[in-house]
């Protein structure tokens, strides 16, 4: 079955704000909105402020001092950088990051994103009727970008159902990569974990506790601590360096696609210890060759202890789903990361079957390692000031060639579209709007730090070293999730 057939099988599924209103695409607009509200529905939340003229709906995040925090800093530059290499369907786009005004002093930056009405966690809970089709359909979106991403060696590493955009033509997108990684084969495998605190619902058991399975290199050890750890874990443990693997991101899914059958979390958990506890209620008690490749101490002994639990069946936990898509939800959420498919191979099952092509879903180069150096080396604020800078400058191609060729001299530069834009939302932020409503909001999940929002029209110049902004809006009272 082709996509468009899909979807129009399927229909349009709800979308809702923070609110709890619902809005459902195609509502009869009035006469004074029609030419800016045509898709989305989006004038119970929006107000037009100033029509300059018409052009595509996109999400401004305004990132402000973004330099306070070396950590924050090193997060946006990874997450644009990410953004600029992988370009997939399914996955959210920057469409262009506006040039700041200074090199040297700049704080804040202004980030154009595609616009999604919603993500998936409100799409669970509007809709309580969501078909076989609703489901298999978003799964497969998800799996499809998760391919292109492990295929590039990204593993994103805080999927959740905040994390994937959705619009009323059931279309996902995968966002927030300021926890993504890349995985070189020679890079030390701790830097990948120092900073991991994804949600405790999402994470791979193998992670909770900060235990981590096949996923730490095994230091040099001396002869008496190797014979120690032969005591705890299998020889070729001991003996061979560990690698971590994607299957953290698929177990990530297989959560998120229970959640959508069930309508709530699978895996709520108070603490790593409830999460243990209702991980193994579903699936049982793991064996112990999995348990013992369970790194941490207190975790492994509890697992150990634990009382034998037997697999809950799925056909009964899970009533509308189909017998199919339920095996494949076993196979994602299995509790060794070995049993685990990958992304690829999960396309490939038949619960796709007249849906996928394996063969034609796209897949990436790996990222080259020297775009992400800065990762294995101290940065000072101006190394990232820097590395930001020239991010910012590949959306400005001319400006680009004159700064690797050395011959752009420019400290300042004043670009009238964009003046007008932080103008327009210096004020929007001082005074609320011309009537003093409330001032942006912003997403409390957001992976880019401390961001506002407002919604604008825009169409890129064809230079593209200029934005020329010919409509904006205001938020007025909800919150957007981007």
């Amino acid at each position: 079955m082709q996509n468009n057939d899909l979807r129009k099988k399927m229909g349009a599924v709800k979308n809702v704000g923070n609110d709890g209103n619902s809005r459902i695409s195609g509502r009869k607009l009035s006469a004074a909105e029609i030419d800016f509200f045509t898709e989305y529905g989006d004038t119970n939340r929006y107000k037009v402020l100033e029509v300059i003229g018409k052009g595509e709906k996109v999400a401004i995040k305004k990132i402000h001092n973004i330099f306070e925090h070396i950590s924050d800093a090193a997060r946006i530059l990874r997450e644009i950088k990410l953004l600029r290499l992988l370009r997939h369907p399914d996955v959210v786009e920057i469409k262009h990051i506006l040039l700041p005004p200074s090199k040297k002093d700049f704080k804040d930056i202004y980030v154009v994103f595609e616009l999604m009405e919603s993500d998936l966690h409100q799409v669970i809970k509007a809709n309580d009727d969501l078909t076989r089709e609703h489901y298999q359909f978003f799964l497969y979106q998800m799996l499809r970008a998760l391919k292109y991403m492990h295929t590039a060696n990204v593993y994103h590493r805080d999927l959740k159902p905040k994390n994937v955009l959705a619009n009323a033509n059931c279309k996902l997108k995968i966002c927030d990569f300021g926890l993504a990684r890349v995985a070189f084969n020679d890079a030390p495998t701790t830097v990948f974990w120092t900073d991991y605190v994804a949600t405790r619902w999402y994470r791979a058991p193998e992670l909770c506790g900060s235990f981590y399975s096949k996923l730490l290199m095994v230091p040099p050890l001396a002869p008496l601590d190797r014979h120690k750890l032969r005591l705890s874990l299998p020889d070729s443990l001991a003996t061979t360096p560990l690698k971590y693997t994607p299957a953290i991101d698929i177990w990530s899914i297989g959560c998120i696609f229970a959640e959508v059958l069930i309508g709530k979390p699978l895996f709520p958990g108070k603490n790593v210890v409830h999460q243990l506890d209702l991980i193994t209620d579903v699936l049982g008690t793991p064996s112990l060759d999995a348990i013992s490749q369970v790194r941490n101490d207190k975790a492994r002994k509890y697992l150990t202890c634990m009382r034998k639990k037997q697999p809950a069946s799925f056909s009964q936990k899970f009533p509308k789903a189909d017998p199919l898509a339920l095996r494949l939800l076993r196979r994602l959420l299995a509790f060794d990361p070995k049993d685990r498919p990958s992304a690829e191979e999960a396309l490939a099952d038949p619960y796709f079957n007249g849906l996928a092509k394996v063969e034609r879903e796209p897949s990436c180069q790996p990222i080259p390692k020297l775009e992400f150096e800065f990762e294995g080396r101290r940065v000072t604020k101006e190394d990232i000031k820097e590395l930001i800078f020239e991010e910012i400058l590949e959306y400005h191609p001319q400006l680009l060639k004159e700064h690797i060729s050395g011959t752009d001299r420019r400290n300042f530069v004043h670009l009238s579209a964009v003046d007008q834009f932080k103008k327009r939302f210096a004020e929007l932020e001082e005074n609320g709007g011309e009537n003093g409503s409330a001032v942006s909001t912003q997403r409390k999940h957001s992976s880019l730090p401390s961001p506002d929002y407002y919604i604008i029209y825009y169409k890129p110049s064809k230079r593209r070293t200029t934005l020329n902004i010919i409509g904006l809006m205001k938020k007025t009272g909800h919150r957007y999730h981007h």
